[in-house]
């Protein structure tokens, strides 16, 4: 269960990586229990298993923490120089977004990125009711965001934000333009 919730959380690359380090032990000890008792289908549904599991180590704590690393290091860097000017593309999922005046409003879930430009179209910004049982999903335009290297602050008005029609399902719009007009 703890190896589940480890790699269910997704919380980084070693978080997620230890957590197929558990279900390996797991899948191992049950083989060595099949073994033993001369159960074939536990040796092999479990040695399937730890071949999966395996992969799983492989790939996240292996090439994923090296992806996660080196854009942290670069991120580092970039705060440590006279300007930050870095950011991970990545990290802009679950960062903080904050009204004008500083107030929180709710955090990036995701950001659409031009194909020709290569330039930001818009960042759908997702906000939580008090309980944080229901959850609206925004496109903002870029341009209607200041990008910081550890918070997104809307240049927009909360009533301005609010006139931006909700995202509703899968069906997300192709530009900042076409769901998004009620922002200038």
């Amino acid at each position: 269960m703890l190896a589940a919730m480890m790699t269910a959380a997704n919380l980084g690359a070693r978080l997620t990586g230890w957590g197929f380090v558990i279900f390996t032990l797991g899948s191992v000890a049950w083989t060595i229990v099949g073994l033993t008792s001369g159960q074939t289908n536990l040796i092999a549904s479990n040695g399937f298993l730890t071949l999966v599991n395996v992969v799983g180590i492989w790939r996240w704590l292996g090439r994923q923490r090296k992806y996660e690393d080196g854009g942290r290091s670069a991120r580092e860097a970039s705060r440590r120089s006279p300007e930050p000017t870095l950011f991970t593309a990545t990290g802009l999922a679950g960062m903080p977004v904050l009204l004008e005046d500083g107030t929180p409003l709710g955090k990036s879930v995701e950001a659409l990125i031009e194909c020709r430009s290569s330039e930001i179209s818009y960042v759908v910004v997702a906000t939580s009711s008090a309980a944080g049982l229901e959850e609206q999903l925004r496109p903002v335009p870029a341009r209607s965001i200041d990008f910081g290297c550890d918070r997104l602050t809307l240049e927009i008005s909360r009533g301005e934000y609010e006139a931006i029609a909700p995202l509703h399902g899968e069906a997300w719009p192709v530009s900042a333009e076409q769901d998004t007009k009620a922002v200038s």
